[in-house]
């Protein structure tokens, strides 16, 4: 019989790929020989062709990318079973959830994410679950006080009936499967009261939100909130409920945390408020490892904290594993990804493939980390001295937390008796002033400098020459919310391209780590293939804006149809797009998923992508500052499924979709043009079939948009928004008659 002491936590499974390479390999010749076919009818067909070209050399160069990503991928399979066989004393580890605004993150969303961490399957006493509200909201706090006192209930539950799914909104949902082992009519009647007693917890927290206050009979524990303004207020740490009796199966630490901020002094937005955070955990568990999830990210799988235990303490080399990533899975999702927003294939392939080369990027929730790595320990630091050169602080209390991670005392010690006891020490590192003449946010915690602070964290972990672990259990460890409509989309979109730019054109560029860090060559492909989405929407606008400009000038950017280079760009059309749906139907998702994700990637294109270059352009020429926008969050997606209208784009006035509708007039207008056969004088001759085909497609991937203009409500276009797009259209248009004329 094996000794289970030998068997591997974790096992690392390359996945069969040859078809896929011997599709991208197809693809990338056909790019280079279509490109060469320019090169060589550059000189007899003038400017069109030129703009051509140089759009075709980008989506070559970005294919290649696009291969680089591809190439390898790889799965990772855990035995938490053999974890709990072969360690007796796990790890503590400190979780923490991230808020920043009750309005726009329910405090429901919050309160279930945070139900879900505290009865997650795992010794108690090794867990503190930290909530850090960056609103500093009266109504948060009162909603956590609430929430624990049903925690107390809700706990023993989870953990004495085996429920699976351990966030009560998405528990009392659905009927109730029978646990083995218990009698019926126990089980029942206890899931009858619990769900009493959330129903009532949710109508507490909801009637505060609506009435933006507190019972008044609670007034006495908010004297901290009085008065407060969420941008001028001094810090407030409070201990919710504290298990002093390190009881194992008990309820975890629980503590608020909303840091200091003054109106001169910079926060940092998300980034700034995680690393309050680490030092806030560091003068209280100060855990080895670190949990972070966003307020609408709850846990899904009562084993999420043994999975990535399984790395941690499996490796036989730390290097490989700084950092466990899980992906970002939705509930809720509405039928066939209507909105392009689900991220199910791209996570599928991306992350398994970033996964088999130095390990995926750091996704910003539902990630577990090393401490040491947060704060800036490099994998071949021989000496913990060396590490704490790095500017931690003038706080003694957290300076000696952080000497016990860098030399791995933690072992050997246990968690503070009294977290209370904690508390001026924790005041002390949330202050807004602390990080004044230290390394924070630039060689120690979350990096500052990017609307995607996660990103530029692990590409600092991975240029310090960490790895790191993908890690897809099932079910999935997470779950959380999408947004939904046109607005809240493209805003978060919007947020993430312009982060992601950002990291491109500064310091902590990938292209300048792998030639001065620890950073791969290959791994520096993969994340300037992420910091270039936003720069798409330039050759991507350019080639979608060909088709009309050629039907409406009479002139071609595509070989003819006799030629038979024709076979080569028809080629070009259609395996890509072969290719992904390939991929959409291995991920057992329909056609129609796949065709929303293609017309949603083209949207972007035209909205989110390209603003978000605007916005990095304005910041690099010092006009303007890129500003991080709370995304919506909506616990009511759950039930989006009996709306008939979920689904459908919605719009408002923002500038953000003028681009797009000036693209539909004006294919719009040339298609009318050219099929009705209304010859203006500035036209003439006849179309040619692949400028056609491709001015249809065009018009087609922005279809929400051509229903938009016909729409009333949030499902039209408004009017000033299509007045500016139609002056758009008409400056195209009046381009191609000078150009016609000419």
């Amino acid at each position: 019989m094996t000794n289970p002491i030998s068997l591997p936590l974790h096992e690392k499974i390359p996945r069969k790929n040859t078809l896929s390479r011997a599709l991208n390999l197809l693809i990338l010749f056909l790019l280079l020989s279509l490109l060469f076919y320019r090169v060589q009818h550059l000189g007899s067909h003038g400017t069109v062709w030129l703009i051509a070209f140089l759009c075709e050399s980008w989506f070559t160069f970005f294919w290649v990318l696009n291969t680089n990503i591809r190439w390898n991928p790889v799965d990772q399979k855990t035995y938490p079973n053999r974890l709990l066989e072969r360690f007796q004393d796990l790890p503590s580890l400190d979780m923490f959830a991230t808020t920043a605004d009750h309005l726009l993150e329910p405090p429901i969303l919050t309160v279930n994410t945070v139900l879900s961490l505290l009865a997650v399957d795992y010794p108690s006493h090794k867990l503190a679950c930290y909530v850090s509200d960056d609103g500093a909201s009266p109504i948060t706090f009162y909603s956590l006080i609430e929430a624990c006192e049903f925690a107390k209930q809700w706990v023993p539950f989870c953990k004495k009936y085996g429920v699976q799914v351990r966030a009560p909104f998405m528990y009392f949902s659905t009927e109730p499967e029978m646990p083995s082992g218990h009698t019926s009519d126990d089980f029942v009647r206890q899931w009858k009261e619990m769900k009493v007693q959330y129903e009532e917890l949710d109508r507490k927290i909801k009637e505060a939100v609506q009435k933006s206050s507190v019972p008044d009979h609670l007034t006495d524990h908010f004297e901290d909130f009085s008065n407060i303004n969420r941008q001028n207020h001094p810090s407030i740490v409070k201990v919710i409920w504290e298990n002093k009796e390190k009881i194992p199966n008990g309820i975890p630490h629980l503590v608020y945390v909303a840091r200091e901020k003054r109106p001169k002094q910079p926060h940092h937005y998300k980034a700034g408020a995680m690393n309050v955070l680490t030092r806030v955990l560091g003068v209280m568990m100060n855990a080895p490892f670190m949990l972070n999830v966003d307020c609408d990210m709850f846990v899904n799988n009562p084993n999420a904290i043994l999975h990535p235990m399984c790395f941690f303490l499996g490796h036989h080399k730390e290097i490989e594993s700084g950092f466990v990533q899980f992906p970002q899975v939705f509930y809720g999702g509405l039928k066939d990804d209507p909105f392009g927003n689900q991220m199910i294939v791209s996570q599928e392939q991306v992350m398994r493939g970033i996964a088999g080369i130095q390990g995926p990027l750091y996704g910003g929730t539902g990630c577990f980390h090393r401490r040491k790595v947060i704060y800036g320990q490099p994998p071949d630091c021989k000496s913990h001295e060396n590490a704490l050169d790095k500017g931690f602080g003038h706080s003694t209390k957290f300076s000696e937390s952080v000497a016990r991670i860098m030399s791995r005392k933690y072992e050997e010690s246990s968690s503070p008796s009294d977290f209370s006891a904690t508390l001026e020490a924790a005041m002390e590192v949330a202050d807004c002033r602390y990080e004044f003449n230290t390394c924070w946010g630039k060689e120690v915690g979350w990096v500052y400098g990017s609307m995607t602070e996660d990103v530029l964290t692990g590409l600092k972990i991975h240029s310090m020459g960490w790895g790191s672990v993908y890690c897809s259990p099932q079910p999935p460890a997470f779950l959380g919310c999408a947004p939904v409509g046109g607005p809240a989309t493209v805003s978060q979109m919007k947020r993430w391209v312009t982060g992601l730019l950002e990291i491109l054109v500064d310091e902590h560029s990938p292209l300048l780590a792998t030639l001065s860090k620890n950073l791969s060559f290959r791994q520096a492909l993969a994340y300037v293939m992420l910091n270039v989405w936003a720069l798409r929407s330039i050759p991507e606008l350019c080639y979608a804006a060909l088709p009309a400009f050629c039907l409406l000038t009479n002139t071609s950017f595509l070989p003819k149809a006799t030629d038979p280079w024709m076979i080569v760009a028809a080629a070009l059309f259609i395996l890509p797009n072969l290719q992904c749906l390939m991929e959409y139907l291995q991920c057992r998702q329909p056609i129609r998923a796949w065709w929303n994700n293609q017309r949603m990637m083209k949207i972007m294109s035209a909205t989110a992508f390209l603003f978000g270059v605007l916005g990095v352009i304005l910041k690099l020429l010092g006009l303007s500052e890129t500003i991080f926008e709370v995304t919506h969050k909506d616990q009511s997606l759950m039930d989006s499924g009996t709306d008939v209208n979920a689904g459908r784009f919605t719009f408002d006035s923002s500038p953000i979709f003028v681009p797009a509708t000036a693209i539909v007039l004006v294919h719009m207008i040339a298609l009318v043009v050219r099929l009705l056969g209304v010859w203006l004088p500035i036209f003439g001759g006849s179309p040619g079939p692949g400028e056609m085909v491709c001015s249809t497609w065009v018009v087609l991937s922005f279809f929400p948009f051509v229903k938009g203009l016909f729409r009333k409500g949030s499902y039209g276009i408004p009017w000033p928004t299509v007045c500016k797009a139609a002056a758009l259209a008409f400056l195209f248009l009046n381009f191609c008659a000078r150009f016609r004329s000419l």
